[in-house]
Parts: C-alpha cells; structure tokens; sequence
C-alpha cells in the first residue's frame, strides 16, 4: 500500500513538474517572440526580464527624462519602453497617435488606473466597453450648456473669495504659492458644482474631508510608481496602504451621506426651476427614471468629479499665472482686454463677457500646450495595429505622451516658447487635430472640458481683474513633476500688486 502510494504522489508531482515547465517553455517562447517584434522598434536599451526598469528616474524627474528620450528620437512614428517584461509603446507624435484616438475599440484605460478603483470604482474615468458608454450616455446630459451657465454663478462666487483671500495676502506683502490656493478654490468649485456642498477649502484646511481629498491623490501617486506596492496584498499592509484606507472611508461616507440627504429632498419638480442645481441631482433625476441606476454608481461618478474637477483646472490656472506673470507683454495685453470688456464693474462675470475675452482664450490653449494637466494617459490595446511600418500588440500597454505631442515642431516652431498667437485661427487651420490634446480626443475626450475651461476663464479674469501678477521662478526652477497631473515640485511663487 506504501509502495502504491508513493508511487501515487511521485505521479502527481511529475504531472505537477511537467505543467509547469510546459507553461513556463509556453511562456517563454511567447516572450521571445514579443522581444523580436517591440525591440524592432527604437527605444533604451533593455535587459531580459528586467527591461528598463533601473533606468527610469523617479517621478520628480520623469518628465524630464521623457521629454528628452522624445526629442532623441523624435522622427520616429512611437518608440518603446519595458517595465519588466512588460512593453509600454510611446506615442509622442500626434499625427501617429491617432490610431489609437481615431479607433471605437481602443478604448480601455490601461492596468495602472486600477489603482483608482478603490475610490472611483469602475465610473466614467476607470470603465470601458458597453459600461463606459451607459455612463458616457447618462452623463453627458449634465453638461448641457444650460447647466454650465448655472455653475458660473458657483465659479464667480468662489473666484471672489479667492480674489479676497490674495487681496489681504498682497497687503501683508507675503510671497503666494498660486497652486495652493488654486487648488482649495478648484475643490470649493466642483464640491458645489457635483455635490452642492460647501466644503470651505479655501478658508479652512483643518477639514477632515479636504485633507482626505489631498491625502489619497498623493497616495495613488506614490504606488503608481512603487511596483512593490502594486500587489493589494502587500500595499494592504504597509502604512501608506492603511492610510488610503482610512482616506478612501472619509470620502466615501461623505460622499455616501451627501448622496442619501439630497436624494430625500429631491422632489418630482422641473430641476430646472431650481435656484442652484447639482451635478449629482441630475443623477439621482436619472435614476428616478431607471432603477437600473444604483447609489453605488452615482457615488462613483460623485467622486469621479472630485477627483478630475479640482487638481486638474488648478495646475491649469497655476501654470498660466507662473506664465503670464513672466511675459510682460502678454500680461499688458490681457489687463487691456479684461479692462474693456469689464470695465471698473464688480460685477459677476457672464457668458456674454467670457466669449470676449479672446486673447485669454489663446492664452490658456497656449497655457495647455506647454502643461497640459494630464501629461500622459494610457490605454490597453483592443487589437494589433501597425504604427508607422512597426507592430504593435494586442494586450500590451500604450502611453500617448501628451506632454511632447504637444511640442512636436511641425506644428510648433520654436516649442519650448510660450506664444499665444499660435491659437489665432489662421495659425491653427492646417494642424493635425490630434497634435492638441489636452482634454485627451476621440470617443473618450473629456467630458467636462467646457465645465474646465469656463472655470479657469473665471479664476484668471478675476485675478488679472484686480492684480498685477510677477513670477519669482523660472519654469526649470518650478521643476515641473509628472504623475497624475503634471505640478511644480515645491508649488509656484508669485508676487501680486494691487491694480485698483
């Protein structure tokens, strides 16, 4: 019987034995395979198995780092990177990006944005295929452009807080970090704007909710580039893991009780008349109308605006600020144009008004070009495409590189400089539509860009309203640092004078 059995147990694990090598052989020659056909394109050179992974710089410096691998090889359709034994395809041209833009299959964010699920769960930003449409469907309502114009009243009355806050700033002669405050004032924004709560960002940084909001953004940003903290069982049990965990309960609890409080008073009423809406009555309207709808898919659209409605504009607004306060000449041609269209009125700012104020238009566009918000975003690939004579694979990761799209001189002489008129429509009329992208395009663009780009209009005429802004550092010195949003390391300092 012991014979038998040992006999039994050696069978096993021969069998055991002889799987395993037969899937790793399996493995291995996949791998092979895949190491002819993505090194066929330019790119570091790699290790077996390790790929370029001791090569790449921390996220303070991976901005940089790209940007110049881009520029080395700059008349290249897309180049490559591995992590490990994964490939990552670049796309850094736009008139080649469009491939994966242009495609109604190559839709899916990449395995990096899971890290967003925990907080976002699979909504609009994280979701794909027929889920993301239903989504795409039941929002895009919510930003008809009668609604925006309600939200500009939410957008003028923080803009003056924020205006009061750096008045009193200016009087004490203090140096001012204009993200910072552009931050709160973003996140006072779009908590009104999404949940129709004050949550007072901007005059109280002790509060529980605003810190978690802060807290959990730099924790995603932290793992995204810590491999050995992408496995949950192990980010779990490290003290930024525990950390996320008691942020993600803050935000969800609020997020869960702002929910079930508006949907109590919500009556059957026209929202319309209305003297304020919220992006989230229009939510709990929709589910009203299809119990398909759950508290749980509202919610994560609830914090999905949070999380893409705040940091987002404030970098925008950051970065213009830091420009225009180092180009005299732009600024003077801005205060001429705020001037005339408002006058010495302290008045809310209107849609009529805004539509006037071209020459800011231009800048922020040209504002977006040099720092677009989200300096690069990735998309897993549907299918195998051929990208300028090279393949790429099915499966595998794509990083469209938003940050030196945006400067490839063929569209963008001389590109390191800031220059407005690049957006004058005579200078615009030949340029490949995927060579600006900085509310990404295709199927998945963003769909609040024009929510975005009111807002920053908004926060900027207010500003350049009442003062005369000086940058203190140049844009190497602001070390701009790219992970989630791209944002100065230290923040950016300026100085403001009183015009009037």
């Amino acid at each position: 019987m012991e014979f038998y059995l040992n006999v039994l147990l050696k069978t096993i694990y021969l069998l055991i034995t002889v799987n395993l090598i037969f899937k790793f052989s399996k493995w291995l020659i996949n791998y092979s395979e895949k190491l002819i056909t993505v090194n066929r394109i330019k790119g570091l050179p790699m290790i077996p198995f390790i790929g370029n992974v001791h090569q790449l710089k921390t996220k303070y410096e991976l901005v940089k780092q790209l940007s110049q691998l881009a520029y080395q090889l700059k008349d290249e359709p897309l180049w490559r990177l591995w992590l490990g034994t994964m490939p990552i395809f670049v796309f850094h041209r736009g008139d080649y990006a469009e491939v994966l833009f242009s495609s109604s299959k190559n839709t899916q964010k990449s395995v990096q944005y899971n890290f967003l699920h925990p907080w976002l769960g699979t909504g609009l930003l994280t979701s794909h295929g027929e889920k993301w449409a239903k989504r795409r469907r039941l929002i895009t309502p919510t930003f008809h452009f009668e609604i925006l114009n309600d939200f500009l009243n939410v957008m003028n009355e923080q803009a003056n807080i924020l205006v009061e806050i750096l008045a009193k700033l200016t009087t004490q002669n203090q140096e001012i970090n204009i993200f910072e405050r552009l931050k709160a004032c973003a996140l006072d924004v779009i908590c009104e704007s999404a949940m129709g709560q004050h949550v007072n960002a901007q005059n109280d940084e002790t509060s529980e909710y605003v810190q978690a909001v802060a807290r959990i953004s730099e924790l995603v940003t932290f793992r995204f580039f810590d491999p050995l903290q992408w496995p949950d069982f192990i980010y779990r049990r490290t003290a930024k893991g525990k950390d996320f965990e008691r942020c993600l309960k803050i935000l969800h609890d609020f997020s869960k009780k702002v929910i079930v409080e508006r949907n109590s008073h919500l009556d059957d009423v026209d929202l319309m008349s209305k003297k304020r809406i919220a992006f989230l009555d229009l939510l709990l309207k929709a589910k009203r109308m299809d119990q398909s709808i759950t508290f749980d898919d509202i919610r994560e659209e609830v914090d999905t605006f949070v999380f893409e409605g705040h940091d987002t504009t404030a970098a925008a607004a950051s970065w213009a600020c830091q420009l225009i306060g180092s180009h005299p000449e732009v600024q003077k041609k801005l205060h001429e144009e705020i001037d005339s269209v408002l006058g010495q009125s302290k008045r809310h700012l209107t849609n009529d008004d805004l539509k006037e104020l071209t020459y800011l238009d231009l800048v922020i566009k040209e504002t977006l070009r040099l720092f677009p918000s989200v300096p690069y975003f990735g998309r897993t690939l549907s299918e195998d495409c051929e990208v300028g004579g090279y393949k790429v694979l099915k499966g595998e990761t794509a990083v469209i590189l938003a940050y030196m799209i945006h400067r490839d001189v063929k569209y963008y002489p001389d590109p390191e400089k800031f220059d407005p008129e690049r957006f004058l429509p005579e200078n615009t009329k030949n340029r490949n539509p995927y060579a600006y992208i900085p509310f990404s395009a295709g199927r998945r663009n963003c769909i609040g860009q024009r929510f975005a780009l009111m807002e920053e209009k908004v926060l900027l005429a207010n500003i350049l309203k009442r003062f005369e802004i000086k940058s203190l550092k140049s844009i190497d010195e602001l070390e701009p640092v790219g992970d989630l949003i791209i944002h100065p390391n230290k923040g950016i300092p300026i100085t403001l004078n009183l015009r009037c």
